[in-house]
């Protein structure tokens, strides 16, 4: 897929526009109820941050990945939760607050930590065949340009328009996934010539770093005593990763469209993966008596 104009202008716009939403989910309250109890929030920080990725390089060791795919997974894998994890949540009566504050912590700290994660993974698969390298300096720029800064105007909509902020909500996760499907049907078209071959080689890695994450994220919550709705919370955020910004990554910033294949694979993968985690979580947690706002900060803590 070359940079043209849909790629290197219409994705950031289209990510900046995503990330407006996200901040227009957010209140003061939505931190002040997650970091009073901050279990959830560290844990399922630290396991996004780190854990993911390190899953994504034992997956790259152990299934013996070709280079770009093993990059592409390692990216996928250190991009933060997003708006559709948001979602998901909120369909498995999960704790959406929690949810929503882990898509912002780890998209803060993933404008640090993707490049460096992105260029040890480019040294350690594709060193020794051409020189490739993601400019920290340039990728903390743009990923701050179109991460941090629409989510800043987001939250600042959400308190001088509390309306207009919850009517457009719905609407921008909408276009989210939009974008993601557009730009998945137009990579697929681009390499379609070797579309089976890829698939065969980058849809089982995606599949496994996606069922480990949600397992992950279930029985370490668990074991740590947090609740049922945290648990699928941090399930969710460590399995629905937010596809956009892999596929910003690398198609504008390293003009590759094989290693853009992982982020394609795993942003189709990962839907119906999360439908049953959201089956699962109502099934295990009782409906409320009343229906819970995600402005308000999630569902009851059942469990």
């Amino acid at each position: 897929m070359e940079s043209g104009p849909l790629i290197s202008i219409g994705l950031p716009i289209s990510l900046f526009i995503i990330m407006i939403g996200i901040g227009m989910t957010l209140t003061v309250r939505d931190f002040h109820q997650v970091t009073v109890k901050p279990a959830g929030l560290v844990l399922g920080t630290i396991a996004q941050i780190l854990v993911m990725p390190g899953v994504a390089f034992a997956l790259c060791w152990l299934l013996g990945l070709p280079p770009a795919i093993a990059v592409g997974l390692v990216i996928i894998a250190a991009c933060p939760g997003g708006a559709t994890s948001n979602l998901f949540t909120l369909l498995a009566r999960g704790n959406v607050a929690l949810s929503i504050v882990l898509t912002v912590s780890a998209s803060l700290i993933t404008v640090m930590t993707l490049p460096v994660f992105t260029n040890f993974a480019l040294q350690l698969f594709m060193g020794a065949e051409r020189e490739i390298a993601l400019p920290f300096g340039r990728t903390v720029v743009v990923l701050s340009a179109i991460v941090l800064l629409p989510l800043v105007i987001g939250m600042i909509i959400r308190a001088r328009l509390p309306h207009f902020a919850s009517r457009a909500e719905s609407a921008v996760s909408i276009f989210g996934g939009l974008v993601l499907a557009a730009l998945v049907v137009a990579l697929i078209y681009d390499i379609r010539d070797r579309f089976l071959e890829l698939m065969a080689l980058a849809g089982p890695s995606a599949i496994l770093l996606n069922l480990l994450g949600v397992a992950l994220g279930l029985l370490t919550s668990r074991a740590c005593g947090l609740s049922r709705p945290q648990a699928l919370a941090v399930a969710t955020e460590l399995g629905i990763k937010n596809g956009t910004v892999g596929m910003t990554v690398t198609l504008t910033l390293l003009h590759s469209s094989e290693m853009s294949v992982s982020s394609a694979i795993y942003g189709v993968l990962m839907f119906p993966v999360g439908f049953l985690l959201a089956a699962y979580g109502r099934r295990v947690i009782p409906s409320p008596a009343k229906p819970a706002a995600v402005a308000g900060g999630g569902v009851s803590e059942a469990g």
